[in-house]
């Protein structure tokens, strides 16, 4: 038996990388939300930030790259819906208010 396959594994440099970037995101979407609350480009900023995140997380997390491309397709058209539903809210609610 190999006396290196009972050690653990250390995380990858990428998935460390990758949860900062998440961290970083999200105090980011705060910190916008907090200090300009009724700016009217936030919407736009967070539907960024919303799909800065899924988009690390689809490559980092789901192995977006090694997907099959349909299955890839259909990932980032989840993706992008979020961000759009957000954006398609924000302008819908300005305009019924």
């Amino acid at each position: 038996m190999d006396k290196n396959a009972a050690l653990p594994r250390r995380p990858q440099p990428n998935l460390a990388w990758a949860w900062c970037a998440l961290v970083g995101l999200s105090a980011l979407g705060a910190l916008l939300g907090a200090a300009f609350h009724e700016a009217g480009w936030l919407p736009a900023a967070v539907a960024l930030v919303v799909w800065l995140k899924g988009t690390v997380v689809a490559r980092a997390f789901l192995e977006e790259r090694q997907a099959h491309p349909f299955i890839r397709w259909v990932l980032r058209l989840f993706i992008a819906f979020v961000p759009l539903a957000l954006l398609l809210v924000a302008v819908l609610g300005r305009s019924a208010g």
